[in-house]
């Protein structure tokens, strides 16, 4: 790539947006209002506002390798606490995507230096649910029921975080955990229970 080429794009991007308001970029300066905070996996292939189909001002992003809501990322702790007591977001998004190196790699042998530990949260998800994992027969619907499954454990991680708590109790704010197919280019929302799982993680995760 020609990094001279994405200052041009750059250029024709910004007369676009000015052709159509002239007071587009004046108006974006003046602050953010989103309703999602959206936490996503970094592959350069699933760009978060691209598939959601919003615009700029909607969705507060975070992203890494995937997905991951590690409670001692402090990145990621920043990230929902400035979204959700800051910016009162009145959804959290976790997904995840199928054909996901990060999970991959985790799921191998390998060893792969600096990436060991980030690679060990997925990890200890496998050992979670490894009597089902082991349970398919397939590599691939093993590969994919995987990113589904840590998907939805970082969803947990979300709701332990003692912001969203406070904001479930005041606003009723809720989390929900999607997959991107894609090979379909599809959204898939696994339906989350989100109460279902505030109970069950509230006896030893509960913070007043």
């Amino acid at each position: 790539m020609d990094i001279k080429q994405i200052f041009k794009n750059n250029q024709n991007w910004v007369q676009d947006k000015l052709d159509i308001d002239s007071n587009y970029f004046k108006n974006l300066s003046e602050g953010q209002n989103p309703d999602i905070l959206y936490i996503g996996c970094s592959d350069s292939r699933v760009t978060a506002e691209e598939l959601m189909g919003v615009s700029p001002g909607e969705a507060f992003v975070h992203r890494n390798i995937a997905n991951m809501v590690a409670n001692t990322d402090l990145s990621a702790m920043s990230v929902i606490d400035y979204a959700v007591l800051h910016l009162k977001v009145s959804h959290v998004v976790v997904c995840g995507h199928y054909y996901c190196g990060g999970v991959k790699a985790a799921m191998e042998s390998a060893d792969l230096g600096i990436l060991n530990p980030w690679l060990r949260n997925i990890r200890d998800v496998y050992r979670t649910h490894r009597i089902e994992l082991n349970g398919i027969e397939d590599n691939e619907q093993r590969y994919k029921r995987l990113v589904e499954l840590n998907v939805q454990e970082q969803c947990i991680n979300v709701i332990k975080t003692a912001e969203v708590q406070r904001a479930y109790r005041e606003r009723n704010i809720t989390v929900h955990g999607w997959v991107f197919d894609i090979h379909s280019g599809k959204l898939i929302d696994l339906k989350i229970d989100f109460n279902k799982i505030l109970e069950n993680v509230m006896e030893i995760y509960r913070l007043e």
